[in-house]
């Protein structure tokens, strides 16, 4: 798959005038103005995150009656439950508010449903089972529910409140929960809010809960501290893929900090099962912690992530945390089969003029990591995929989409075809009959067609700068680290550079040689480069322009520029 290189426009007159006012170096203005910042203010609250610069959590919609129905529930010792999700946003979102509300003085319990036998979101059958083991009278829904019309209408039949802490995208009409707490409903004003996670939500309700109790009096709250919850924020955000910027950066800059050096035993342990260097950035949350947790609730049930994050001493941890390694080595031999078999059948069929959406799906595929498959599909052919497992005689799936086609939106327009559906723009799940999956493929197809340019099926290749390569020091990449926690809405820097050669010939890497490592020169100074997976691809030309990611090579105590390929053509 080759990309489209898309660079930046260069603004060097404007990124002068930013590093002349903020004492910053050009590049790292014009990295700065690329990313939507142009104003000195907005720019140093960006390079200095601070906890103090969060919005109050009351201007989130129904943030207030929420607290008062929680508060309420606390005064009459009325038990409640929060109904959570089996990813890592949804388990995070649970284990944070146990840690607040059990200790200031709620009864409280928690319900984590099956992916399996009880699907996606506040099911019926989710909230029945759950009743059934904690008859309440409040239900406290965490990481879903913006979609669960029928399911509260329901409860609320039946007596029982229901609090919605979600930032899915909402259906119209909305649930009638007793409060729904989300940014997406659009109520003014939530602009600093809009990007949160479940996660960031549940530190906002926090907050809101702590900050109402210290008002009134309540006992604990004036010395509860909630600074050690961010180890939870942080994890929760960054395996969910939201934008790292706004309140979210602020969480995440904060949290990574408190995740270095958390004193939570389950996170200790997972640090030290899956063998995670001292210091943790959003590459090893996302890369390395976030799938083992994630791992229990694709194959079975998340209570084992659950349990770890609630775990009170190491002797209690590690063995739960070992359990997940395994979980998740078994998670990826699945994938890796399903992967592969989509693939190769893919390869055998896909027209690129005609197949604007990918749609396939195979009783036996296992539901619990299909959302995995369809990145990976995604990755390779760059379309909008659904990939879809076997649940009896449905079929049940996760899409992942690309910029330019909103997969939730395109759902809501298949609404007729499908049994139950959620999510957001770039990823949704889905519930179908086996027999409509004909016409929910040519439904998606026919939507994207429409919504989608040529152009836009071509991978983007996004560069903030042309650079030489003597501007690649260890002196500016550490100028540049400014930018981070870098991710989703605040990606890493990536640069291209004219005119190359190789200074001598390549070297194979890695147990099958599957990886190259270069040494690129523009004859007065020479980096060296690696290229991972790079298989069989042609060698750069004699002479080419390099697209590349800066990163520090530190390898025996010497640390080294390594430049990491990302695409190369003949120099132009």
């Amino acid at each position: 798959m080759k990309f489209r290189w898309s660079l930046a426009p260069p603004q060097p007159d404007r990124a002068v005038q930013l590093a002349a006012s903020l004492n910053i170096p050009p590049l790292l203005a014009q990295c700065l103005l690329n990313r939507g910042l142009s104003e000195p203010a907005s720019i140093a609250g960006f390079l200095q995150p601070r906890l103090k610069q969060l919005a109050d959590p009351f201007l989130l919609p129904n943030m207030g009656a929420a607290v008062e129905r929680l508060l309420q529930a606390r005064e009459r010792n009325e038990p409640l439950v929060i109904f959570g999700d089996y990813d890592v946003d949804g388990v995070t979102s649970t284990a944070l508010l146990l840690d607040v509300l059990r200790p200031l003085g709620w009864n409280v319990q928690y319900y984590l449903p099956n992916r399996m036998d009880e699907g996606y979101g506040l099911s019926q059958d989710g909230v029945e089972n759950c009743l059934a083991k904690f008859p309440v009278t409040l239900l406290f829904a965490v990481d879903c529910g913006s979609n669960a019309v029928a399911s509260i209408a329901s409860l609320r039949q039946r007596s029982i409140d229901v609090i919605v802490l979600d930032h899915h995208q909402v259906c119209s009409p909305a649930p009638d929960a007793t409060a729904l707490v989300n940014p997406q409903l659009g109520l003014p004003p939530t602009p600093p809010f809009v990007e949160l996670c479940s996660a960031g939500l549940a530190f906002k309700l926090a907050h809101a809960l702590v900050k109402r109790g210290r008002d009134m009096g309540l006992p604990g709250a004036a010395e509860f501290d909630l600074r050690p919850l961010l180890d939870l924020v942080a994890l929760g955000t960054i395996a969910d893929i939201v934008p790292l910027t706004g309140e979210n950066r602020i969480l995440v800059t904060a949290g990574l900090e408190r995740l270095n050096a958390t004193q939570r035993p389950g996170l200790i342990a997972l640090k030290r099962v899956a063998q995670s260097p001292t210091s943790l950035g959003t590459y090893e949350v996302g890369f390395q912690l976030a799938p083992r947790l994630n791992a229990a609730g694709r194959l079975e049930t998340a209570e084992g992530a659950l349990r770890l994050l609630l775990a009170r001493d190491l002797a209690e941890a590690l063995p739960i945390a070992q359990a997940l390694d395994a979980h998740n080595r078994e998670r990826q031999k699945i994938e890796r089969g399903i992967s592969e078999e989509v693939i190769a059948s893919l390869h055998a069929r896909f027209n690129p003029l005609t197949d604007f959406v990918i749609v396939e799906g195979q009783l036996p595929w296992h539901i619990g990591v299909v959302g995995i498959v369809a990145a990976r599909v995604l990755q390779q052919f760059y379309r909008p995929t659904i990939i879809l497992g076997g649940d009896g005689a449905q079929f049940r799936g996760s899409g992942r989409s690309i910029a330019g086609f909103d997969l939730a939106a395109a759902l809501r327009q298949c609404d007729d075809l499908l049994v139950r559906h959620g999510g957001h723009a770039m990823a949704a799940g889905v519930t179908l009959q086996a027999d409509s999956l004909i016409a929910f493929r040519a439904r998606l197809n026919e939507l994207a067609r429409s919504a989608l340019k040529s152009e836009e099926l071509h991978p983007p290749l996004r560069l903030d700068a042309e650079v030489r390569l003597d501007a690649m020091t260890l002196e500016h990449l550490g100028i540049l680290d400014r930018l981070k926690p870098t991710g989703q809405g605040n990606p890493a820097v990536q640069f291209f550079a004219r005119n190359l050669t190789l200074q001598r010939p390549p070297q194979r890497m890695g147990a099958d040689k599957q990886h190259l490592k270069l040494w690129i020169t523009d004859g007065a100074t020479t980096h060296e480069a690696v290229w991972w997976a790079a298989g069989n691809e042609p060698l750069p030309a004699p002479r080419f322009d390099l697209a590349f990611a800066p990163q520090v090579n530190d390898y025996n105590n010497r640390r080294t520029v390594q430049l990491k390929v990302l695409d190369w053509r003949p120099a132009q």
